[in-house]
């Protein structure tokens, strides 16, 4: 893969991570680093209805999910960038051939070609 497409991927991985972790803050500050009352404004010593309860709950795990995905999107973002900065990058874990441009701009952190992705998602499915 040439120097400057390199860069672009680079950037390009760079730039997604950095919005993930802006995502990951703010869904911290107003979720999962508050109690109940702090996250409705509510400073009141009354109790909640067991429904507000409940969708404040089921919030604050939607939260955590979504930070956990985001999360473990970051970790491979990063293996990414590890394989550029090794000279690997672009190369199918699987196979060893080159994956497609097409492919990494869509997914830049893509380990697999599109070939051996479809592959392993019919394993998971069959």
């Amino acid at each position: 893969m040439r120097k400057t497409d390199l860069e672009r991927f680079r950037k390009l991985l760079l730039e997604k991570r950095r919005v993930l972790l802006e995502e990951i803050k703010t869904m911290m500050k107003s979720q999962v680093g508050t109690t109940i009352k702090e996250s409705t404004g509510d400073l009141s010593s009354y109790s909640f209805h067991m429904a507000d309860q409940g969708t404040d709950a089921m919030e604050r795990e939607m939260a955590f999910m979504l930070t956990s995905k985001s999360g473990r999107l970051i970790y491979h973002i990063d293996q990414a960038l590890a394989r550029i900065e090794k000279g690997d990058y672009g190369k199918c874990f699987a196979c060893g051939k080159q994956i497609s441009r097409p492919r990494l701009t869509a997914v830049p952190h893509a380990r697999l070609c599109i070939e051996c992705k479809s592959a392993e998602e019919d394993k998971k499915s069959g």
